[in-house]
């Protein structure tokens, strides 16, 4: 764990800093469309996938994701940067971690929604959630893309990638707001909503976020946010399906 006190580097540096984050933030969208333009039309043209089914909508999430990690890879093997992904088995603390990260970051979400819901400011709708709502059986298959592609590819993106460049520069806690901010504001790409709706839910992907970043740097083992992240959304969707078929009350 390595906690110091971060530092000010010169302006060259940071600017050095934050332009490679952002690049890997756009090889990782850039990777995302190719993947799921040619590999994705492809399928779709062969007929393994068809796009208003089902199979179609979550065959290409999982290739969004996959081309996420591409990306990620490109940047990684062109700056022959892999010791910047500090990732391994976890042991017993990084078990530990992830439990306690669940209940963080569910607990934090329940929290920052009561506010919000109490302020009277309405959350935008990710277009995931949208989807589901008008066929629930999405929700089930997202919960497994979740835990084995999303939760590990974001991370892989916004906490491997983007806050381990920032750390060398600006220290670990300044990276960890910096990628926070980032992976914020990245999930505006996939909203519904109003502009007051959308910096709500930003705000709540931030502090989410927060949770991610500062478990990274207290275990330095990716797969522990990973895990984290994968859970949180998993439960949001098994929560989603209760919901859409009467479970449990809206």
């Amino acid at each position: 764990m390595s906690l110091e006190s971060s530092r000010f580097p010169p302006l060259a540096d940071q600017a050095e800093s934050l332009g490679r984050a952002v690049l890997v933030v756009f090889l990782a969208f850039a990777g995302a469309l190719v993947v799921t333009g040619l590999v994705g039309q492809a399928l779709i043209e062969t007929g393994l996938l068809v796009r208003e089914e089902l199979s179609g909508r979550v065959g290409l999430s999982v290739l969004q994701f996959v081309g996420f990690g591409i990306g990620v890879a490109a940047y990684l093997g062109f700056a022959d940067d892999w010791r910047l992904i500090r990732a391994h088995l976890p042991g017993l603390r990084d078990l530990g971690a992830i439990g306690a990260g669940i209940f963080v970051i569910l607990l934090s979400a329940a929290g920052v929604g009561q506010l919000l819901a109490a302020l009277g400011v309405d959350v935008a709708q990710n277009q995931v959630i949208a989807v589901g709502q008008s066929n629930p059986e999405y929700f089930l298959y997202m919960i497994p893309v979740s835990l084995l592609f999303v939760g590990p590819f974001e991370e892989l993106v916004f906490r491997g990638g983007v806050q381990g460049l920032l750390r060398r520069t600006y220290g670990p806690w300044i990276a960890v707001a910096l990628a926070t901010t980032l992976f914020g504001a990245m999930h505006t790409v996939a909203l519904i909503g109003g502009s007051g709706s959308v910096l709500a839910y930003v705000a709540v992907a931030a502090v989410l976020g927060l949770v991610l970043g500062v478990a990274y740097e207290l275990t330095e083992n990716l797969v522990v946010p990973a895990v984290i992240h994968g859970a949180y959304n998993s439960v949001l969707f098994a929560v989603q399906y209760a919901v859409a078929t009467g479970a449990v009350p809206a």
